[in-house]
């Protein structure tokens, strides 16, 4: 099957002195490492947030006992009134 692709020029070059040096074809290189690449598990590249919660989970939320307009005012005191 025909595709187009765009490779970074550096790559390419690389790939085509790997074919010659191997006597093999661009696509043959092409081939070859997208089966390695596919044959790989795939990386986890998620990052996680560390934890950095204090106090006991099972405490009581403290800001429950406000409404919203409370905690805005709480923390934006007159910067949150528009």
């Amino acid at each position: 099957m025909k595709t187009t692709i765009d490779i970074q020029d550096e790559l390419l070059e690389r790939a085509k002195r790997r074919a010659s040096e191997t006597g093999s074809s661009l696509r043959a290189v092409v081939e070859d490492g997208l089966r390695a690449v596919l044959a790989s598990p795939p990386v986890e590249n998620r990052y996680t947030l560390p934890d950095l919660r204090v106090g006991d989970p099972n405490d009581p939320d403290p800001l429950e006992q406000y409404s919203w307009p409370e905690l805005r005012e709480l923390i934006y005191g007159d910067r949150g009134t528009g």
